[in-house]
């Protein structure tokens, strides 16, 4: 089983109340061998909210709240979903602060960027379970 973001599956969960549906990735959810989570819906935030980004281990949106707990709220229990379904690595959104793998905004909301984790995926890791971004993985399938 693998762990997706549920925005690559095709559901509007993005902050902007849109998905980035990759096809190959709801294949995967439809045909039962993934399973879609969104941490940020997980941990209680609305769809649409405002954007977030990393500024070192908060979560700050662009009003200036910091959101950190919901975050990590939402980061738990998809890394619960995770273990309860056996998954064996995640196809992450790239960029996210919570998805984002290597590379992620720069907390500064300019469209900059810097190396980093999201919240889930720094909790993945810390499981040991791999991560990819979903170009990663289609570099895979191609």
């Amino acid at each position: 089983m693998i762990l997706v973001s549920e925005c690559l599956a095709g559901v509007p969960c993005r902050m902007d109340g849109k998905s980035k549906l990759i096809p190959e990735i709801k294949q995967l959810v439809d045909e039962g061998k993934a399973i879609p989570v969104c941490p940020e819906v997980l941990g209680g935030l609305p769809t649409p909210r405002s954007p977030s980004e990393r500024r070192g281990d908060r979560v700050i949106n662009s009003a200036g709240e910091d959101v950190t707990s919901a975050f990590e709220k939402g980061a738990e229990e998809a890394l619960r979903i995770c273990r309860e379904h056996g998954c064996a690595c995640a196809i992450l959104k790239s960029k996210s602060p919570s998805c984002g793998y290597r590379v992620i905004h720069n907390g500064r909301f300019d469209g900059g960027l810097t190396e980093g984790n999201g919240i889930l995926v720094d909790m993945l890791l810390k499981a040991g379970i791999p991560v990819m971004t979903e170009q990663d993985f289609l570099n895979t399938v191609s």
